[in-house]
């Protein structure tokens, strides 16, 4: 099957957000003017990207990659990973680490430091393919406040 990793575009909102509804079982929201300037906000922000991992043409997984400009380490930037998300029937064929390859790869380009991703999941499964993906969960302590 080809596969074939891009960022988005401005027509990839309604295929993006089909896609979200597989992420913590996210409701496919109405997209409205408020959902209208967040999408544009995102698009013109160069440190934001949001890949999209396509199998004969079809949208199966993306994620999202912030670079965040830093004053320490260095002057370095560091980079945050969220919103990873394949497709229920398109899972356990390698997209999904091929996604955060190329996340890694950006982060690479920018010259960040580090590379941060969360996840809430308890799931062996979960957490052995972000170690396969080359993530540790031995470095930090992870803190969330919600607001």
């Amino acid at each position: 099957m080809e596969f074939a990793i891009r960022e988005i575009r401005r027509e990839d909102l309604p295929d993006l957000l089909r896609l979200y509804t597989y992420l913590h079982d996210n409701p496919y929201p109405v997209i409205d003017q408020h959902i209208e300037s967040m999408w544009l906000e995102i698009l013109n922000d160069r440190n934001h990207h949001i890949l999209l991992g396509h199998a004969n043409g079809v949208l199966v997984s993306s994620c999202v990659v912030v670079t965040v400009p830093n004053l320490t380490r260095g002057q370095r930037p560091y980079a945050l990973v969220e919103n990873v998300v394949t497709h229920p029937d398109f899972r356990r064929h390698g997209y999904g680490l091929r996604i955060l390859t190329a996340a890694k790869e950006i982060a690479v380009r920018g010259n960040c430091y580090k590379i941060m991703l969360m996840t809430g999941s308890k799931k062996q499964s979960i957490l052995d393919f972000y170690k396969k993906a080359g993530y540790s969960s031995d470095e930090k302590t992870a803190f969330i406040q919600r607001l």
